[in-house]
């Protein structure tokens, strides 16, 4: 066949063209930007991370730091304002040598963890599994007794520190800590009707729920109900037949929830004593978290004093009512207090509940937004009546750290009070329970992470910004400077060419309101270039994409994928918490909308701002929420984003465990038509929208979002004809985002199909292991 000789010339340019190669990156790229990941940068900042350990009667405290010659302890004593170094290392690790016939180097001691005599005269640590006695001038060491058995990591001690309560067959045990007695508290705990028993869907664990009572005599706990709750199947991958595990895992929509029985258990007497409190079963709720253990600690309740009676706080199945309650220890007779009830969801704190019962003054202090901000309040203990408000105005209580009833003064940590700082940034304060004189106890423009001593003299401040690194002191509690302790040196992390994150302020969707985010830039950076942008995301609504306000040399991968030649931004969209309670809320019973408008609004913004970044290559990721927004994000912005990555995404959260989704989109309603109200937030509806690359990864034996999430999505996309990249990890878990594996199949994703260059082959990260959780 003769050919044309235009388009024999076509056929030729052709060739041509498709002959040049794709720009590629290499390994030493790859390499440089690996040196940004958590476990290369973190150890090149010295002086950081003090943390207190707090010495019995407000006698001080000792801490462990990295410096420029090793690790090093030291001992404060604020009274005195002295810091001094805790032992003689070099003489210590000379003992200890000798006494243990290891080398130890007197700058590389392994011990994390010390124990002071009361005298401070000796310490006590554990090296190589045995636990030794030094002299604190480190002139001598020698074996000590073993460490005393405290039951076990699936026990509760108590607070005398004698006995250990932990789970068998179902039922609620008691171990003498001394003697190795036990004895069985509970009879009739069976299979899913068990007591204390820790099991919310997402969360699976043999340690008790339970709260001691002050004297040791008495446990608060609950027999949990989930015999005719529905069930999870999992499949774990292995030669020869495969295993099946199976749990109790509601849904939102289920007719049956887990409910708990409330009963307090007497272990003093002839036999212990089960009471039951006189009251209905509650929903397996707090106004906490998404679950009835909430920082370890069994939620929203408190004991008096005395362990005669019990206030707690039973939270309605969809979080809209929180009724709080105190019952009777011995008779289990049941009072209502007061209640309150909200249009969306009640929180009585941002990161752990902020009431506290006052038995001195018989009050209770009260955590409430009923004005669009988080403040406390004071009830009457025992008639409930509203006595008045602590605080007010447009910021929020954050924390309440210490009540001290003698002094009639709250210590919390609060946010947005002061005008022209970031309002995430978190300050100390001090109030008195009147509502009158609030002071400032942490004055420095900065995010301040604060640790009161117990008795509250004292309190250690390391304050920061993301972009500059923590100074630690100690202050009194009026705020006055004691003494200085740490100021953290970064330049070992600047010479390797790292720089800090560029704080930056953007309106939402409303044009007025404004989102605060963090952008990341290469060391390489030229602003006469164009760089594709990725945004990482994460929702909400019970955090955002940020993260802390303080000073980290990596955040995840985000300063590392820059590296490689992106602008990496991490924005707090609307429905995100820490602002006004209407801003927290802005998308409630809207789960699809993963403050998606927000970020689309921002990065616009940006790209308008700055014209080296080329917003027609927008890519975006995240994990588990942020893998259900990734994929929300290409499916419902299919012109803006060219390429997602969804980690671990919970993309229907008809499939997701009953807690969550019911407190942020509501109770499922079924519609005659066979439709409900939680259509519009499943990514699987909107999956035939796709036009960019989606890479979808999941672990296969994800117990938080079970795979099926994305398989329902996969189905869709298959449905629609759509190509698009799926990654199953076998047998992993939720927390896969930072494995080796995934990050580099991250980077190679976004290199690939964002910035249309070429990754080196098969680059293989070298400093986390495979299975690892994430470490930012």
């Amino acid at each position: 066949m003769r050919y044309p000789v235009v388009t024999l010339l076509m056929l030729s340019l052709a060739g041509t063209a498709s002959a040049q190669p794709r720009p590629a990156l290499t390994a030493a790229d790859y390499a440089r930007a690996e040196q940004f990941l958590g476990y290369n940068a973190n150890p090149m900042v010295l002086n950081a991370g003090v943390r207190p350990n707090w010495l019995p009667g407000e006698a001080g405290f000792w801490y462990r730091v990295m410096t420029g010659r090793g690790v090093e302890f030291f001992m404060v004593d604020p009274g005195r304002r002295t810091r001094a170094r805790a032992f003689d290392q070099g003489r210590l690790a000379a003992a200890l040598s000798a006494a243990a016939g290891t080398a130890y180097d007197s700058l590389r001691l392994p011990m994390t963890q010390l124990e002071f005599s009361d005298d401070r005269k000796s310490v006590t640590f554990e090296v190589g599994g045995k636990r030794w006695t030094c002299g604190v001038p480190g002139d001598r060491c020698a074996a000590a007794p073993s460490a005393p058995d405290r039951g076990g990591r699936n026990a509760v001690i108590s607070p005398d520190g004698k006995r250990a309560a932990f789970i068998r067959d179902f039922n609620l045990w008691v171990r003498e800590i001394q003697s190795g007695q036990e004895t069985q508290l509970t009879t009739d705990g069976v299979k899913d009707f068990g007591y204390a028993t820790d099991n919310a869907g997402w969360v699976r664990s043999d340690r008790p729920v339970l709260l001691w009572s002050p004297d040791s005599r008495k446990i608060a706990t609950f027999q949990q109900d989930e015999r005719r709750v529905g069930e999870m199947y999992m499949v774990e991958a292995r030669v020869s037949h495969p295993v099946l595990q199976t749990w109790k895992y509601p849904l939102p929509g289920d007719s049956v929830i887990q409910m708990i029985h409330r009963v307090v258990v007497h272990l003093n007497g002839p036999a212990p004593r089960v009471v039951r409190l006189q009251l209905p079963p509650d929903p397996h709720r707090s106004t906490t978290c998404d679950h009835i253990l909430c920082d370890g600690q069994f939620a929203d309740v408190e004991w008096s004093p005395d362990a005669s009676r019990l206030v707690f706080v039973s939270s309605s199945r969809d979080h809209k009512r929180a009724e709080v309650r105190i019952a009777d220890a011995g008779t289990g007779a049941v009072k209502d207090l007061f209640s309150e009830t909200v249009a969306t969801f009640f929180e009585s704190g941002f990161d752990n509940r902020n009431w506290k019962v006052l038995w001195d003054s018989r009050e209770i202090l009260w955590y409430s937004q009923r004005d669009d901000w988080g403040h406390l309040y004071r009830y009457d203990l025992e008639s409930g009546t509203l006595k008045g408000r602590v605080t007010g105005g447009s910021w929020n209580v954050l924390s309440v750290l210490r009540v001290d009833e003698k002094g009639r003064t709250v210590y919390f940590t609060g946010v947005g009070r002061e005008p022209g700082r970031d309002p995430y940034f978190r300050h100390l304060y001090r109030v008195g329970l009147d509502g009158r004189n609030i002071r400032l106890l942490t004055p420095e423009d900065a995010d301040h992470d604060v640790a009161l001593a117990p008795g509250g003299a004292w309190f250690t401040d390391s304050h920061s910004r993301p972009d500059v690194p923590p100074t630690a002191l100690v202050r009194g509690n009026d705020g006055r400077l004691i003494l200085p302790l740490e100021t953290a040196d970064i330049s070992r992390l600047a010479a390797s060419g790292w720089t800090p994150p560029i704080r930056f302020t953007v309106k939402a969707r409303d044009g007025q309101t404004d989102l605060y985010g963090l952008m990341f830039r290469p060391s390489t950076f030229d602003s006469t270039r164009r760089y594709p942008i990725v945004n990482y995301i994460y929702p909400g609504p019970q955090t955002g994409s940020v993260g802390s306000r303080s000073f980290a040399a990596a955040r995840s991968d985000h300063r590392a994928l820059a590296e490689l030649g992106f602008i990496v931004v991490a924005l707090d969209g609307m429905g995100t918490p820490l602002r006004a309670k209407s801003f927290h809320a802005a998308y409630y019973a809207d789960m699809g909308d993963n403050t998606l408008p927000d970020q689309v609004a921002g990065m616009k913004e940006l790209a308008g701002r700055y014209p080296w970044i080329d917003l027609d290559r927008a890519g975006i990721w995240g994990h588990s929420g942020g893998g259900y927004a990734a994929a929300a994000a290409i499916f419902r912005f299919p012109d803006f984003f060219k390429v997602a990555i969804s980690e671990a995404g919970n993309h229907d959260n008809r499939q997701y465990e009953d807690d969550w989704g019911e407190k942020w989109h509501g109770l499922l309603v079924r519609n005659p038509d066979g439709t409900d109200n939680y259509d519009r937030q499943a990514n699987q509806n909107v999956a035939k929208n796709l036009k960019g690359k989606l890479l979808l990864a999941h672990g296969t034996m994800d117990t938080n979002v079970p795979p099926y999430n994305t398989l329902l999505v996969v189905n869709e996309l298959i449905r629609a004809n759509k190509d698009f990249d799926l990654l199953l990890l076998p047998n992993r878990g939720h927390g896969f985002a930072n494995e080796p594996y995934m990050i580099r199949r991250r980077w190679d994703y976004f290199v690939r199909n964002l910035m249309g260059a070429e990754p080196p082959a098969g680059f293989e990260l070298r400093g986390t292991r495979q299975g690892s959780e994430p470490r930012d």
